[in-house]
């Protein structure tokens, strides 16, 4: 399974934590709380590679700190 970076940020315009994969363009969630945004992204970045892998493209490499 690839591991991939999260970014994770408290929006005050919607009240709620926001969490996105860089490497993967457009998968983004949100949650109440960090630990609500951590979940969900999993979630999200689960069905995202998942609709890749359907549609046979290949897997953006995850980034990797020396």
């Amino acid at each position: 399974m690839q591991k991939y970076s999260v970014s994770i940020c408290f929006s005050k315009s919607d009240n709620c934590y926001v969490a996105s994969i860089p490497e993967l363009k457009g998968c983004m969630a949100h949650g109440d709380t960090y630990i609500e945004a951590i979940k969900e992204i999993q979630d999200a970045m689960d069905l995202h590679i998942e609709m890749i892998l359907e549609l046979g493209h290949e897997l953006p490499q995850p980034k990797l700190l020396a």
